[in-house]
């Protein structure tokens, strides 16, 4: 099974609340957000969003300028749903990251539990070359991935734990590390996952 098939059919056949990532309210990556002082014009695109409840947020806030992207076109589809009236105000795009070619720059990407699933070599050089081509000077790039003490498998696929030296390596050659700091979150079924959460700035 493909990852595009894979995902479909995770968001085909369970619902918002039956995924370990599921998380009602996103406060630490609106905390992030709060820090930057971001203006509500912004570009921000989100990466995997999955049934996020970034989007929704980010809208009551008042910002005009919001991308979501998602490998599955059923992910896509329950968003829109869930927005309705407001999904008008979002660009959709429905596309495996690494096969991603912006056309536009943001200001800040956000990528909450997707980069993991990216386990060779070549596919977190591809990941960080779209990153680095995709976010604007100065721009924040904020990554957040199971840690060293998180699991070793998401959904079913392998992952790739990070501590900080570890996801600096990955990005120092285009971006400077601003923070790191690790973060517990507590799945629907009352699990454990520990998070690191990393920001980065684009030089």
């Amino acid at each position: 099974m493909s990852q595009k098939e894979h995902w479909e059919n995770v968001f085909a056949n369970k619902q918002e609340t039956e995924v370990s990532w599921y998380q009602k309210s996103p406060k630490t990556s609106l905390d992030f957000i709060s820090k930057l002082n971001l203006t509500k014009d912004v570009k921000i695109i989100d990466i995997d969003i999955g049934d996020s409840y970034l989007v929704d947020a980010l809208l009551e806030q008042g910002f005009t300028n919001i991308t979501l992207l998602d490998i599955s076109a059923k992910a896509i589809d329950r968003i829109k749903n869930r927005l309705g009236d407001k999904a008008h105000q979002v660009k959709f795009i429905v596309s495996d990251i690494l096969d991603f070619n912006p056309s536009e720059t943001y200001d800040f990407w956000h990528d909450r539990a997707s980069f993991h699933f990216q386990t060779d070599n070549h596919q977190i050089v591809k990941y960080a070359n779209i990153v680095a081509n995709a976010v604007a000077k100065n721009g924040h790039m904020i990554i957040g991935t199971f840690s060293e003490n998180g699991p070793k498998k998401c959904s079913g696929l392998d992952i790739t734990q990070y501590n900080e030296a570890k996801m600096t390596t990955v990005f120092e050659t285009h971006f400077d590390l601003v923070d790191c700091f690790v973060e517990d979150h507590i799945t629907p079924f009352d699990t454990i996952q520990n998070f690191i959460f990393c920001d980065f700035i684009k030089q």
